[in-house]
């Protein structure tokens, strides 16, 4: 089974409308996963049909049992998250740790499970969906992507699917780490500025570390030729997928909730190029 995981540096750079348009040229032949579970966006312009939702629980929650509490304030002191005041625990600061529990004299904390977030799978006309959203204000982001991702390969398996299209997360941390780990190609998506330049590096380093060969495209290149040029010398001969001019279709295409390259337009040519150079090098 083949997967590929389309990430950046930073937010905004267009992985969405991106992997959007993949699964649109992939003609029902793949399974797409958002694993941005931060904030998962990828079903705006899938327009999925929810066929199952599962509950996510990540870090657990102190509880305290007043009955057997003695009010000795030892949880209080050591707390690192000083979620205890005055024998309350506040559950939106409680990082589940179970320090105050391995302190409690007479045992008056448990640990239980905290449900953070939900995983869903759904139908599409571009084939299966599997996405995920944390709660407000919960974490274990990396733990959910996992989760996504065991649930995107039990999916594909089940659909006779061998490619799998990850919509990953921005920057270079944990769920950016467990949406990269294992998969078959990074597709590194970036534009032509200096910050561009810099998250370029920062991801080609993570994706290096994790021994995850990387294919670079630039999106709105032709906004500054000068910044394209010094990206396509940073990633080498054969490294660079693609060229993504500006297109105002881009636009069109979030407004009206459809893959890029259903529109038409320069932006969707450029994108069906990096398809057939997928599909080349063997991994669509």
């Amino acid at each position: 089974m083949r997967q590929i995981t389309v990430i950046s540096g930073k937010g905004g750079t267009g992985k969405t409308t991106l992997v959007a348009s993949l699964a649109a040229l992939a003609k029902g032949k793949a399974l797409i996963a958002d694993c941005d579970v931060d904030a998962p966006d990828l079903h705006l312009l899938l327009k999925p049909d929810l066929r199952e939702t599962r509950e996510f629980f990540g870090l657990p929650l102190a509880r305290l049992d007043r009955s057997l509490c003695t009010d000795c304030g030892e949880c209080e002191d050591l707390c690192p998250s000083k979620a205890i005041r005055q024998g309350e625990i506040d559950s939106l600061l409680c990082s589940g740790c179970g320090v105050c529990r391995l302190v409690c004299p007479s045992e008056a904390i448990e640990m239980v499970e905290r449900l953070s977030g939900h995983a869903y799978i759904s139908d599409t006309v571009y084939g299966p969906l599997v996405d995920a959203s944390l709660l407000p204000g919960e974490e274990t982001s990396g733990k959910l992507v996992a989760m996504v991702r065991e649930m995107a390969r039990e999916e594909a398996k089940a659909h006779g699917l061998d490619l799998i299209l990850i919509d990953g997360s921005p920057g270079i941390g944990c769920p950016v780490i467990a949406s990269l780990t294992g998969v078959d190609l990074a597709l590194v998506v970036t534009e032509p500025t200096i910050s561009g330049v810099h998250d370029l590096e920062r991801i080609l380093s993570v994706a290096d570390h994790f021994g995850v060969k990387s294919l670079v495209c630039i999106n709105k290149y032709d906004l500054n030729l000068e910044m394209a040029k010094r990206i396509e010398d940073i990633c080498g001969e054969g490294a660079l997928a693609g060229l993504i001019p500006f297109d105002p279709a881009a636009v069109k295409s979030i407004v009206d909730g459809r893959p890029l390259v259903e529109l038409g337009g320069a932006a969707a040519e450029a994108i069906s190029e990096i398809w057939d150079r997928l599909k080349e090098e063997g991994f669509a």
